[in-house]
């Protein structure tokens, strides 16, 4: 197998495993307040990661210089997180999936503003119809709900979040001074772990934590170790062997996989003008996974 093979393998692993947060998360919103829940999630993936760099390279002190750094990519990265759980509330996985879709065309637009990157014109196409496609499951295919935007609050609540990964995206470049890839992730994971816990204190306070759901310590076991510590090792690996557009790519797959997880879980299949949605995010997939020397 081909390190490129490897490479396309861990990503499709990887929108498995995001996928699963949409799908468990929403079963898990309702019974505890997303600040006390991701508070402990960030936490224990702290944990994880720092316990992943001490086993590997190590954790050097001078990773720790300017640690405003670490509050500010925390802080957008708990943003996400914590309206990502408050639009689960109400918002349906796979139209929260969608959603989710968006974070790469607002990501480029945030790349161009603080790196100036520029995208190709193919990819600004693949993103184009990749955007449609979600407003297409956002609207749950009804054209008159699209055109008197008739939104459901969830959906917006975690658009914002969105937004907010967005910015984290390239801030992570422009405020990575050379650190090891794990240990930047690990402070970063401290500090949004550290704001949360200030925010989020009363909620965590207030939680009854002996009495709360057997599916919120499935779900928060299933985020802190699967779609946190794991997800970042197969972005990390995927990364050193394709290009970001094309790591970028498999966002677009999520939704699918979210329809497979709706369907395992018992939920019923989303309606068939819906799946014509997805199909153009699948469309937008290949466009962008395309050989660019061809």
């Amino acid at each position: 197998m081909t390190p490129q093979l490897r490479g396309h393998l861990a990503m499709l692993v990887f929108s498995t495993l995001v996928a699963g947060s949409f799908s468990l998360g929403s079963l898990t919103a309702n019974h505890i307040e997303p600040s006390a829940f991701n508070a402990v999630r960030f936490i224990l993936a702290a944990i994880v990661l720092g316990l992943a760099a001490l086993a590997t390279t190590g954790i050097d002190r001078s990773a720790f210089r300017s640690p405003w750094r670490y509050l500010v990519l925390g802080g957008f990265f708990a943003i996400y997180f914590v309206l990502m759980f408050e639009g689960l509330k109400t918002a349906p996985p796979v139209s929260a999936a969608a959603v989710f879709t968006m974070t790469p065309i607002m990501a480029a637009g945030f790349g161009w503003i603080l790196l100036r990157q520029i995208l190709s014109g193919r990819t600004f196409v693949a993103l184009l119809i990749g955007g449609v496609g979600a407003l297409w499951v956002i609207f749950r295919a009804d054209l008159s709900a699209l055109l008197r935007f008739q939104i459901g609050w969830g959906e917006i609540v975690y658009f914002i979040g969105c937004a907010s990964h967005a910015v984290y995206t390239p801030l992570v470049k422009k405020l990575n001074r050379g650190e090891n890839a794990i240990v930047f992730a690990f402070g970063t994971l401290v500090g949004g772990g550290g704001l949360l816990l200030i925010y989020g204190g009363g909620d965590i306070a207030r939680t009854d934590w002996a009495n709360l759901p057997v599916i919120v310590w499935i779900t928060l076991a299933y985020i802190t170790v699967f779609a946190t510590a794991a997800s970042f090792v197969l972005v990390q690996y995927s990364v050193q062997r394709l290009p970001a557009a094309k790591v970028m790519a498999y966002t677009y797959l999520v939704p699918s996989w979210v329809i497979v997880w709706e369907v395992v879980l018992g939920q019923p299949i989303p309606h068939v003008l819906v799946l014509g949605g997805v199909g153009l995010t699948i469309i937008a997939l290949g466009l962008l996974l395309r050989d660019d020397s061809k």
